[in-house]
């Protein structure tokens, strides 16, 4: 026998697949969640108006008897589902909790509000000045900020909530390993990655933690320092854990309007009056910068954009790293541009000819559809995340949660991308409505592909590792609207259960 220590079992009708690969989210960030107070709307959680946000935070304080002075955090809200259709206020928070400084982070996790005592310790007032690719929201005809921070203007509460939040890493890290594999996920992702988080992974790893493995994308803000750093080996495991490359903010959140678009918005903008598109993250020049560096030591990057403007960016820079540093540009150095929600259908034959890999975002369709179609108009809308047309022109699309932004479940990816139904029940893009295959092929073996793992992941196929999920119906053969039912039973990384329903 050519494997004396293979069992043969009876799958009783089960559907087994690759176990599937986490093409995009954060590991860390969903793990800091469970220190933070829940704010999510349905069908996350319960909150529906401003009223229930400050009930939560209240009740928070209460139960977990916080003392006046320490930072409460809360995550999810969304101003777009909550009866009021407006961010919460400082003034608002300030009612039930004036006495400790608290941060709550907007879902699309690129702006997020901040109550009077958080904006006088991070010394935030009306004397601030924007940051370069941010904005601090100021009430109506003056300078007092609202509280709401969007894009480079959050980044001080976000990197103190995380300083804040660091000591409880450790008691979170295994459910938050758990809660992946009970999602039939072997391969997960930390999608931006700071370096004392990669040596908390790394130390965890080494420690015999991991179970399933982790690729980590470690902070553009530290690419310099990284790339001169001979204890971090990029693109290689070490027991269970690697650095892949490097993640790069090039815009915001479409929903939250903060995305660059060559188009303006259709409706209000929060902070904004006229030609109303959104914010690049970083100058043309910035990025240039970013990818010649990268690109010179064969660092793979990710490029987090929504927006088409900043599509064009990318492009602009990765033409302009090629002709500066002589190289093809199509090499395959696999550069992944992060959901590329509103990438144009040129932009996509861009993809092809420089050989770059998007990465999409259906789970939109499902719970900002609607918001699209009123923000963007229809057209736009329709044409979020098309999987459809990338694998038309060859490209191998992945599709991914970035949770916490919506939640950790492949399923249900797999349900938004061959379905594209919003939370009203209209079809956003019916066109780009995709095969459950191809559905399947964006978390399995074009995921594998994505991080240079297609040799040993990703496919039933003798050699690769035993990485398997095993669910109760098959994907291909229920009615698409049920897909979204489908369990997951059992997930097997390399030959051993790690969840088992």
């Amino acid at each position: 026998m050519k494997y004396p220590n293979a069992k043969k079992i009876d799958l009783e009708r089960k559907t087994l697949l690759p176990g599937f690969i986490d093409p995009h989210s954060h590991f860390g960030m969903v793990s800091n969640t469970m220190g933070q107070v829940d704010l999510n709307p349905e069908p996350v959680g319960t909150v529906t108006d401003i009223e229930d946000i400050l009930a939560n935070l209240k009740a928070y304080k209460e139960a977990n008897k916080i003392a006046d002075g320490e930072w409460i955090f809360g995550w999810g809200y969304d101003d777009g589902e909550l009866a009021e259709k407006r961010h919460p206020t400082k003034n608002d928070i300030d009612k039930v909790l004036p006495n400790n400084p608290v941060y709550l982070q907007h879902t699309s996790g690129h702006m997020g509000v901040a109550n009077t005592l958080a904006l006088e310790k991070m010394k935030v007032s009306a004397d601030s000045k924007n940051p370069e690719g941010g904005n601090i929201v100021r009430f109506p005809n003056s300078k007092e900020p609202t509280g709401l921070v969007q894009e480079t203007a959050m980044y001080p509460f976000v990197r103190h909530m995380l300083e804040e939040l660091a000591s409880k890493q450790a008691k979170f890290f295994d459910t938050t390993q758990q809660y992946y594999a009970a999602n039939g996920i072997t391969t997960a992702q930390d999608g931006m990655t700071d370096r004392n988080t990669i040596r908390f992974f790394q130390a965890q790893a080494d420690a015999g933690k991991f179970y399933i493995d982790l690729i980590s994308l470690a902070g553009y803000s530290e690419l310099e320092s990284n790339l001169k750093d001979s204890t971090l080996h990029f693109k290689t495991y070490k027991n269970g854990f690697k650095v892949q490359g490097t993640k790069i903010v090039a815009d915001g959140s479409p929903q939250g309007k903060t995305a660059y678009f060559t188009k303006p918005y259709k409706s209000e903008v929060p902070g904004c009056t006229h030609d109303c598109r959104g914010l690049p993250s970083l100058t043309q020049d910035e990025l240039n910068k970013l990818f010649v560096m990268a690109y010179d030591k064969d660092n793979q990057l990710f490029v987090h954009c929504n927006g088409d403007a900043t599509v064009d960016m990318v492009l602009e820079a990765h033409r302009n790293a090629c002709i500066q540093l002589n190289q093809p540009l199509d090499k395959d150095r696999r550069t992944i541009v992060i959901h590329a929600q509103f990438a144009r259908q040129d932009q996509l034959l861009k993809f092809v000819q420089y050989n770059m890999e998007p990465s999409f975002f259906t789970n939109h369709a499902y719970f900002w559809g609607d918001v699209h179609v009123e923000n963007l108009g229809k057209q736009r809308a329709d044409f979020l995340s098309p999987m459809v047309s990338a694998e038309r022109l060859g490209l191998k699309p992945t599709n991914h949660s970035d949770a916490t932004v919506t939640p950790i479940d492949p399923i249900f990816t797999i349900w938004t991308a061959v379905n594209r139904v919003s939370r009203s029940g209209a079809i956003i893009g019916e066109k780009e409505r995709a095969k459950p295959y191809l559905a399947l092929k964006a978390i399995t073996s074009n995921a594998a592909y994505e991080f240079f793992e297609e040799n040993f992941k990703g496919t039933l196929v003798e050699g690769k590792l035993a990485d398997f999920v095993i669910l109760d119906k098959n994907p291909l053969k229920v009615k698409p609207m049920d897909i979204k039912n489908i369990q997951v039973l059992e997930t097997i990384k390399e030959g051993k259960t790690v969840f088992k329903k």
